[in-house]
């Protein structure tokens, strides 16, 4: 409810509401306010400008860097699961998740460090997925590129649980310094969590909102500058809550 397009449209309800009344000139003001908020928040130079200004930046890491930071093994975080893919008969990563693995798997292939990945049905996955992301993407790093993904956590619903589940199965292997792979936009909490579980966290993040079209394009709406601008501040609003339930 507090994420663009939903929060937006109920202000330009609440706006057209106050027109048909007796506040017309409040409620006009409303739905500018709506409608104009709504059109910056969908392009995506809005979203590559509040990547960069609201949220924590993490540079790219090599993989010379990952292994001269000693870290014991590369951690994968989920993303979400396909979990009816009719093309293929049965479950797949989501964009998120596929693209995460994928780096993921190219980390450990290039340091020569073994894989972890934790991921089990989210606060937000449907009644049809029968499937956790672990069990999908165990199933795809060896079909598709031929790697066996050592420690697999199927049961967290989000990110601390990420952390906090992982933790006994990387720890009683002697594992303590992780590379952690995820979007860059959610980097930020996701190190929180992992530092909090008492590992030593070097960020690896893929997935950057960056420029993809011409300035004017750019600054032109479309669902994906709206679905990228969304990611941005659901991360923004996390790390706000998380700091105000610290307090």
């Amino acid at each position: 409810m507090a994420l663009p397009p939903m929060s937006l449209l109920l202000l330009a309800l609440l706006g057209l509401l106050l027109v048909a009344g007796r506040r017309k000139r409040t409620g006009a003001s409303l739905l500018w306010l709506a409608l104009t908020t709504l059109w910056v928040l969908s392009c995506h130079g809005a979203a590559v400008w509040l990547a960069q200004n609201a949220l924590p930046q993490y540079p790219p890491a090599s993989a010379a860097q990952i292994s001269a930071g000693k870290a014991q093994a590369i951690v994968v975080l989920g993303g979400g699961v396909l979990p009816l893919a009719p093309e293929y008969g049965q479950a797949q990563p989501s964009a998120s998740t596929g693209a995460r693995l994928r780096y993921g798997i190219w980390l450990g292939r290039q340091t020569g460090l073994p894989l972890a990945f934790t991921g089990g049905m989210g606060h937000a996955a449907s009644n049809t997925q029968g499937t956790s992301e672990a069990a999908v993407a165990a199933r795809v790093a060896q079909q598709e590129y031929g790697m066996r993904i050592r420690w697999l956590e199927s049961a967290s619903r989000d990110t601390t649980e990420n952390a906090r589940l992982l933790a006994p199965m990387l720890k009683r292997d002697g594992v303590q310094r992780i590379a952690l792979v995820t979007h860059a936009a959610h980097m930020p909490r996701a190190v929180i969590a992992f530092e909090r579980a008492g590992f030593v966290v070097q960020a690896a993040p893929t997935g950057y909102i960056v420029p993809r079209r011409s300035a004017l394009l750019e600054w032109l709406p479309s669902a994906s500058g709206l679905q990228a601008t969304q990611e941005v501040l659901h991360e923004w609003l996390g790390i706000l809550a998380g700091r105000v339930l610290s307090i």
